[in-house]
């Protein structure tokens, strides 16, 4: 076990595991929205992005609830009980974030999509993209604190 002054491996192999596949999830949905299309290859291409959309929104559910109950954010707090306020800030953010999607997803889900409709629903994602930037920042902020190392993540 590693000690409370040293820095642990497994934590920050895991940590960057999962923003790997949350900055992976991100980038698949900017492709989709990328990709212009018009007629019936429209209709497709919403029904890509909202795939794609749902499957960022199981990610991130799966991570929130790993999250919500124990794991670094929790160790953080017993290691320094004054991180507690800013864990609550952390986790109430995550039924907000989530409704975020919901509601990206319920916009571009099954009707063609006009070109405002394509414009309004990218800059949507963009908005939610830099809410849950904001969000791993304050997350990423919390585990370095409670673990007493730099994991690199706030660059």
């Amino acid at each position: 076990m590693t000690s409370i002054d040293r820095p642990d491996p497994v934590i920050l192999g895991h940590v960057l595991a999962e923003h790997r596949e949350l900055f992976s999830q991100m980038s698949a949905v900017r492709t989709a929205f990328a990709a212009r299309h018009d007629g019936a290859s429209a209709r497709n291409a919403a029904d890509a992005i909202a795939a794609a959309l749902r499957s960022l929104r199981e990610h991130l559910r799966c991570h929130f609830e790993q999250e919500e109950t124990g794991g670094f954010m929790e160790e953080s707090i017993a290691r320094m009980p004054r991180l507690s306020g800013a864990v609550k800030a952390i986790l109430r953010q995550h039924p907000a974030l989530l409704a975020e999607l919901d509601a990206l997803i319920e916009g571009i889900s099954g009707r063609p999509l006009t070109p405002d409709d394509w414009n309004q629903a990218g800059r949507a994602f963009e908005q939610f993209a830099a809410n849950v930037a904001a969000h791993e920042r304050d997350e990423n902020r919390v585990v370095q604190e409670g673990y007493n190392e730099d994991l690199g993540l706030l660059d």
